[in-house]
């Protein structure tokens, strides 16, 4: 009987994946997009390991907004706060609360919005009429199962609203993933189809205008030996052609006496797009309680990258601390010269830490008595 049950929960992985996969022919490659800020980092540790999807079991809930096929059990009462102070006069941030219903499953509800500061309004001579301001913001509902001790599954749906001035948008948006963990062999692959969905209510009326879908797919696994723990990230999956193809491409460089352009060879473009899909990153934990991570990500260079000197563009770092259910972290991406947000998290798991409260009240009562 137990081994029906788990062919039954892995042939439902399989056709939950198998039934998902037919929306991405429908995806629209390449152009813009709408909404952008639900690609924006809502967790340091994501951050600081290069921004895309990562799968980690453990009980860290801010992985939870970004890859809803983590929410489980473990994090039950799980409170998240999230702080990023972006370019310029824009910041955004996120609150998180993780909740496990006896009948229902585990929950994950966030909020999360994006202030991209004040603006002075003019009319076509320059003159100042006033001050509008802009920004994005979603509600989110998360839903996780664990299916077996191996396989999880999840999903987010996302509630959005976007007003720039008296331009205003709504939207509805689905991110639906499923993980396969391995304690023995400490590894965790996930696979996620993000942002499926579309505006209910555009800018301009009659104008159809895209979210920014992708599918991404994460593979992560610590060494027996060492205290390190890797990670592999493929996003942009639905496309191949990652780079600006011929004289679109702001750095192409051009031959001095024909003024003809000069293409890179037909391998360098290949490799180069291939890893544009590629982030990778570690995790260095020397402690328990303490997890330093470093990220390169190869897309982001190659976008930020100034040719005529060398930038950090691309990289990323962080650390986490986790001591007594509350946790940590902070992290730095570098985007270009001068473009390099701050990341912070903040979470305490609240029955945890009650528990512990407690546990101390009542050993204190003992030594009284």
């Amino acid at each position: 009987m137990p081994q029906i049950l788990k062919m039954r929960n892995r042939l439902f992985f399989a056709f939950l994946v198998a039934s998902l996969l037919p929306l991405c022919a429908t995806a629209q490659m390449g152009g813009n997009y709408i909404y952008n800020f639900l690609n924006f980092n809502q967790s340091s540790r994501i951050a600081g390991l290069g921004g895309t999807l990562i799968a980690v079991y453990d009980e860290d809930p801010s992985l939870l907004i970004e890859n809803p096929s983590l929410i489980g059990k473990r994090h039950h009462t799980s409170l998240l706060l999230n702080a990023t102070d972006y370019f310029s006069n824009a910041a955004y941030g996120s609150a998180l609360y993780s909740h496990t219903f006896k009948k229902a499953g585990s929950f994950a509800f966030s909020m999360q919005f994006v202030n991209f500061g004040k603006f002075s309004m003019t009319d076509e001579s320059g003159t100042e009429m006033g001050y509008f301001h802009a920004g994005d913001y979603a509600a989110t509902v998360g839903w996780g199962r664990q299916l077996d001790s191996n396989f999880t599954i999840g999903a987010n749906l996302k509630l959005i609203y976007s007003g720039y001035e008296s331009y205003q948008s709504f939207g509805i948006a689905a991110d639906v993933a499923a993980s396969y963990v391995n304690q023995k062999k400490r590894l965790a692959l996930s696979l996620m189809i993000k942002n499926l969905g579309s505006p209910i209510v555009n800018y301009v009326p009659g104008q159809f205008e895209k979210i920014p879908f992708d599918i991404q797919l994460a593979f992560s696994q610590k060494f027996k030996f060492l205290p390190v723990r890797y990670h592999i990230s493929l996003h942009s999956l639905y496309k191949w052609n990652m780079a600006y193809v011929g004289t679109n491409d702001p750095l192409l460089e051009y031959n001095v006496m024909t003024d003809e352009p000069v293409y890179p060879s037909k391998v360098v473009q290949f490799f180069d797009n291939m890893f544009r899909h590629v982030t990778v990153g570690i995790e260095i934990i020397p402690v328990k309680y303490l997890s330093i991570q470093f990220a390169y990500n190869h897309n982001c260079h190659q976008e930020m990258k100034i040719p005529q000197k060398r930038t950090f563009a691309g990289f990323s770092y962080g650390f986490t601390v986790d001591i007594k259910s509350i946790r940590i972290g902070f992290s730095r991406a570098h985007y270009a010269t001068g473009a390099v947000p701050n990341f912070l998290n903040f979470s305490v798991n609240i029955d945890t830490l009650s528990k512990m409260s407690q546990s101390k009240k009542n050993r204190k009562l003992e030594r009284i008595n």
